[in-house]
């Protein structure tokens, strides 16, 4: 050691009767460059006293002691600091006693007339007190953790768990937290015994997908988010969220770091709300059909009864027009007023009779029906309403069309309602296996507070329509102004809103059921 490092001051503890040989060995000391303070005991309440009242670097102590001995002192010191090297310096002892002393713990022992060993001895077990105690730290730092894990991994709901990927492809359990139990049904050093303890729980159904699962994660060393269904023994069917990572060890097997939860009530109320709206699905259905039924017999009566009425009073008229002659011009008149009226009555008759049931939706279909209807648009709420057709030859399930052509008058009416518009400009189109509906204005436009209105039906139930088929709304704003509302729906229906049992697996983000 150089003398800059010996510059540090050395607190020494001499255990010795004799001052003459402490002041002996402090005078070589600090002729060795060492910057010393130093005490000397000469009993062993003396040493007890001065190990608990400060730290000490080293001690050297004496063999022959008046009352006790050397192997006394170092039990003393070893006792109150295990890490403080233990030196004894005598001109009397042999080397089996020696020898004994280094079995004690003694770190080392010399001559007093050979003290040049001293310093290097000294240098060397400062240095590996200072390593014992580093050691010791670690350790107690190690196991304070290691507790503190052990304290959450108890407190967690979940299961904590380390698992390791075998060649065979099995799955064993390096260690799993206590909470397995109550999760797993089966005490942790079971587990950690099985070869192949989580397949094993795992159903058959489901078993494919959490090997593909952990696979594609594997591969690509992302984090597995995995659930589904386990059954522990003498216990019902669960369902279990995993989320672990992959860590590549040096042998090259992974081993998976995570956690497991149990989520079963999550799943039931899921199932529940899918069933809950899959029933407000069929729900809204039937109203949707009882609505559109109700419509076609309000449509027919007004058709055929109020309609045909209307042409026979026109009728009556005409013949009592005819034998007035031209005597009678005052009442001529006054039926000619009431011919007038009958006209508007009829025709709007008519347009009632066919938004209630768009008959030429069904005989030419939907691009003729909202080419029709925006002509009567144009003409009842003064907007000029042009249509772009792309394609009229686009074949849809009846459902579909009807859907479509009712989502559209409600966007109709909202912008007669709402938008302040002068021009509308509807686009139908088909893009590959959806149809697609735009109806866009140049009014102004919608904003945050209109979306969230609490009794705004309109833009909601069309959304709702539109799901009910598998299909979508979307609110563009134009620019400079205006609103484009765009309606989708697939040309055959095939969403069904029931839920299923699969196991759902996500990867990185990617989910596949």
């Amino acid at each position: 050691m150089s003398s800059a490092q010996r510059s540090a001051p050395l607190r020494v503890l001499f255990v010795e009767d004799d001052e003459n040989d402490a002041m002996l060995l402090a005078r070589h000391l600090r002729r060795e460059g060492y910057q010393l303070e130093t005490g000397q005991v000469s009993s062993l309440a003396e040493l007890n006293a001065a190990l608990q009242g400060a730290k000490w670097d080293v001690v050297i102590s004496d063999f022959a002691l008046p009352g006790f001995s050397a192997l006394e002192a170092l039990e003393t010191v070893l006792a109150a600091d295990p890490d403080t090297p233990f030196i004894v310096v005598s001109g009397m002892m042999d080397e089996l006693t020696a020898c004994a002393m280094m079995r004690a713990g003694a770190q080392d022992y010399l001559s007093k007339d050979k003290l040049d060993r001293l310093a290097p001895v000294i240098d060397r077990e400062r240095h590996e007190a200072r390593i014992r105690q580093e050691r010791r730290m670690a350790l107690e730092a190690v196991q304070a953790n290691e507790e503190r894990f052990r304290a959450l991994a108890a407190n967690i709901p979940g299961v904590l768990f380390q698992m390791i990927l075998g060649e065979d492809g099995r799955l064993p359990f390096l260690y799993v937290s206590e909470a397995c139990m109550m999760l797993l049904g089966i005490p942790a050093d079971v587990l950690m015994s099985r070869p192949d303890p989580l397949l094993d729980l795992v159903l058959p159904d489901d078993r494919n997908g959490l090997n593909t699962a952990l696979r594609l994660a594997g591969t690509r060393g992302g984090t597995l988010n995995w659930e589904g269904r386990i059954l522990p023994p003498g216990a019902d069917i669960k369902w279990i969220n995993m989320r672990c990572s992959p860590r590549t060890l040096a042998d090259g097997r992974v081993l998976w770091e995570g956690a497991m939860w149990n989520i079963t009530q999550s799943k039931v109320a899921e199932s529940e709300l899918r069933a809950s709206r899959s029933q407000l699905a069929e729900l809204s259905e039937h109203l949707q059909r009882v609505k559109e039924d109700e419509r076609d017999r309000i449509a027919r009566d007004i058709h055929d009864v109020l309609g045909g009425t209307l042409v026979g009073i026109k009728i009556s008229a005409k013949l009592l027009a005819g034998k007035l002659g031209q005597a009678e011009p005052a009442a001529l008149a006054r039926i000619h007023d009431i011919e007038v009226m009958l006209d508007e009555a009829i025709t709007t008759a008519g347009r009632v009779a066919r938004e209630l049931r768009p008959g030429i939706l069904k005989e030419f279909g939907l691009a003729a029906a909202i080419e029709s209807y925006a002509e009567d648009y144009s003409h009842r709420a003064g907007i000029s309403c042009t249509v772009l057709c792309a394609d009229h030859d686009i074949e849809t399930d009846e459902n579909i069309s009807l859907a479509l052509f009712r989502t559209y008058q409600e966007a109709l009416t909202n912008v007669s309602k709402h938008a302040q518009a002068a021009q509308v400009e509807v686009r139908l189109m088909q893009e590959e296996n959806d149809i697609v509906l735009e109806i866009s204005d140049d009014g102004r436009g919608l904003t945050e507070q209109d979306l969230v209105k609490p009794k705004s039906f309109g833009l909601r139930g069309i959304r709702e329509r539109l799901k009910g088929l598998g299909g979508d709304m979307e609110l563009l704003q134009r620019e400079p102004r205006g609103t484009t509302v765009i309606l989708r729906a697939p040309l055959t229906a095939a969403y069904t809103e029931g839920g299923n049992n699969l196991a759902v697996n996500r990867v990185d983000g990617l989910t596949t059921s």
